[in-house]
């Protein structure tokens, strides 16, 4: 994939969250209206050509590019959410931290039957939030035609633990 403009806005920010971890902080990105535009139209091509019909963003960042490509395509939006924070009937999916567990929710009435979803988020790391997501979509027996990224770290093999799912990333460290 050609170089977007996004990712020279991405800044490194060391030993954040803790001492040895450099982040990716794609913060100047959503600052900046014309990589964003870019991305999202990247996202929207790919999610039309796996004919998704309906966007699943995942907690928090997935929100931010979820939304916009769901409007663009005019397709519905279902939010993949924390533990708690989903106010109605809901299924839960837990997955493997490097220390410990963690738990993603969505609503149970998010994906209909046969339905094909295209699952967002701002990053692809170790890929375990990924993978519930996608779990929480099959539970329900919708059908993934694929994620789509703004940044991928390779090096935490993320997509291993997706599977044989088709990964879009915009960039790629």
């Amino acid at each position: 994939m050609p170089e977007i403009k996004a990712k020279s806005l991405i800044r490194d920010v060391p030993d954040f969250p803790k001492p040895g971890i450099l982040f990716k902080d794609i913060t100047p990105v959503l600052h900046d209206a014309a990589a964003m535009h870019e991305a999202v139209d990247l996202l929207a091509a790919d999610a039309r050509a796996k004919g998704a019909e309906v966007i699943v963003g995942i907690e928090s960042r997935g929100f931010v590019f979820g939304m916009p490509l769901a409007l663009q395509l005019n397709l519905p939006f279902a939010p993949v959410r924390k533990h708690g924070k989903l106010p109605y009937e809901r299924i839960s999916e837990e997955y493997a931290l490097e220390y410990g567990t963690n738990i993603v929710e969505m609503h149970i009435d998010a994906i209909e039957p046969g339905q094909k979803a295209y699952i967002v988020d701002d990053l692809l790391a170790t890929g375990g939030t990924a993978r519930a997501a996608a779990r929480l979509v099959e539970r329900q027996n919708g059908i993934v035609v694929g994620f789509g990224f703004l940044v991928e770290l390779s090096f935490l093999n993320g997509r291993t633990a997706i599977g044989d799912y088709p990964v879009c990333a915009l960039i790629e460290y």
